[in-house]
């Protein structure tokens, strides 16, 4: 699979061949910086992990080479922070049993504030090369630019492909902003119960950015573990952890649906569902 970064990169942590592993893919998770797969698609990862019938994929789309750094990382540059963080995502790779990693090596200001056609071109080869069941990236609500700007090119990609080539769910899962303010018509709920220690181990991993000043490790367990808790005023917990994604899949099934405006009805009916009466009991 030919990709536009000349330092693009597809890692097999089984030592397989790429096509092999590409198209044996069900899920695949789409996330801007290396980290972002382990804390929003657990799911993902977790379904597939240790099976042989379902196998989970990865692509990064940024190098995070202007991530936060402070103390053993604090005079770390920004290039050997590439490499470090691009050896931290394989070693998740591995952990987590992934079917293949792609690297795409963009910057963050090649594809934040506008279109970029070669990641829109090489995200439409790898989801045509996978041919996922399910694809996970970031939400429409994200605080982060970077991770909006990642899931409006993984729209615009699949949107590209034929219809049979396309996933048949997309979820917007949570990094830099909680999703449990979403209505239920637009928000899922993901049991992720069995994967707790799983995640954990997951995130550990990415040490520059635990060490380099981000509890991520802690705050992503205990996400998982609140939305779980307080989903459901009058009824015991059902799960014991649950990661929410926003359902972005009618944006797959009707490629003339305007981001924006389903983004306006998201809201819509979300500031809808907050104006109803209290039922005081």
């Amino acid at each position: 699979m030919n990709l536009s970064r000349g330092a693009a990169s597809i890692f097999v942590p089984d030592g397989g061949p790429e096509g092999e592993a590409l198209a044996r893919t069900s899920h695949l998770g789409i996330g801007a910086h290396p980290d972002d797969l382990e804390i929003m698609a657990l799911h993902g990862i977790g379904t597939c992990h240790t099976s042989r019938e379902r196998w989970f994929s990865g692509v990064i789309v940024t190098d995070g080479r202007t991530s936060p750094r402070r103390g053993r990382y604090a005079d770390v540059s920004d290039d050997a922070m590439v490499k470090l963080r691009l050896d931290e995502q394989k070693r998740a790779a591995e952990l987590g049993d992934y079917s293949a990693l792609v690297a795409l090596a963009f910057t963050s200001a090649e594809i934040k504030d506008r279109q970029n056609a070669a990641l829109i071109a090489d995200l439409a080869a790898v989801i045509a090369a996978t041919k996922p069941d399910v694809v996970y990236t970031h939400n429409l609500f994200d605080a982060h630019a970077t991770h909006v700007a990642v899931a409006l090119h993984t729209i615009a990609a699949i949107r590209t492909l034929a219809e049979a080539d396309r996933p048949r769910a997309l979820y917007g899962g949570e990094v830099w902003r909680g999703l449990d303010w979403l209505p239920p018509a637009h928000r899922i709920e993901l049991d992720v119960s069995e994967y707790q220690a799983l995640g954990q181990k997951l995130v550990a991993l990415f040490d520059s950015q635990i060490a380099g000043g981000k509890r991520y490790d802690l705050a992503t367990a205990g996400r998982k573990v609140a939305h779980a808790t307080f989903s459901e005023p009058r009824v015991t917990d059902a799960a014991l952890a649950v990661e929410l994604v926003m359902d972005l899949t009618p944006l797959v099934r009707d490629p003339s649906l305007a981001v924006d405006a389903f983004a306006a009805a998201v809201i819509a009916d979300a500031t809808r569902a907050m104006k109803e009466p209290l039922a005081w009991k």
